[in-house]
């Protein structure tokens, strides 16, 4: 396990924690592997019911850590967040997440994974891969715009525009918004409320939901194949680099 990933358990439910504060709990290689082996453990646990992420500090995730997307296309099925990415389409627990300050990338994208989702008010949302040239991730291109409805997944996706924890309610994609104070508190209220429901048919419902996994995977591994064709062009790498030198922001 990851000294970055913090679990506690909390009745029926497993609190996953997000603890890089010092650098916006940007997701490295080890906390990718120390996620993937959390759900794998909770997925075997039948005493853990529900799943809640959360990050330490003012933010939930600033996303991948920029210098390993530049080992990702030298093994691309075995790199740790596309590991991370097919757990969490896999899992068959409801999954909950408590989201603050900036949820970049991957911060947006496994939230679409998720089945309840609470924001802080100060939240920003953001998918900026084309912004560096790059391709989405997670089975966001499928699930965006079946969540968002195509218009504004364009404007997530294509345009790479961030929006706000209102903006994000608006169209559908957390269920409420609070203060920094009580967002931990409110999900973890949910997350206890799903636990005492009924195991079988909460994880029946879940799946009917969300229908078999298939076509999810097979469009996380499309992207993949695509991300590493962007990953080896010259001007995405030029874009990291500038990027990575403090050049570029990530939430215009």
């Amino acid at each position: 396990m990851s000294q970055y990933v913090r679990l506690e358990r909390i009745e029926d439910v497993l609190s996953v924690v997000l603890d890089r504060p010092n650098k916006k709990n940007a997701l490295n290689r080890d906390m990718y592997c120390a996620l993937t082996e959390a759900l794998a453990a909770a997925q075997q646990d039948q005493s853990i019911r529900v799943v809640v992420f959360s990050g330490e500090g003012a933010d939930f995730t600033a996303g991948n850590d920029l210098g390993d997307f530049l080992n990702f296309s030298e093994s691309p099925e075995t790199f740790p967040a596309l590991t991370f990415v097919r757990a969490l389409a896999l899992f068959s627990k409801p999954i909950v997440a408590a989201v603050t300050g900036a949820a970049i990338g991957i911060g947006t994208s496994m939230l679409f994974h998720c089945d309840l989702i609470f924001a802080s008010s100060e939240t920003v949302f953001s998918m900026p891969f084309i912004n560096l040239g790059l391709v989405p991730e997670a089975g966001v291109s499928l699930l965006a715009p079946s969540r968002l409805g195509m218009a504004r997944a364009a404007q997530a996706l294509l345009l790479g525009e961030a929006f706000s924890a209102h903006q994000a309610l608006e169209m559908g994609l957390v269920n409420a918004v609070t203060s920094i104070e009580d967002v931990k508190i409110m999900a973890m209220e949910a997350s206890l409320k799903l636990a005492a429901k009924d195991p079988f048919a909460l994880n029946a419902a879940r799946r009917l939901m969300r229908g078999e996994p298939e076509k999810l995977l097979a469009q996380i591994d499309k992207e993949a194949e695509l991300f590493v064709l962007a990953l080896q062009r010259p001007s995405t790498q030029a874009r990291l680099a500038a990027f990575l030198g403090g050049k570029g922001s990530l939430l215009r």
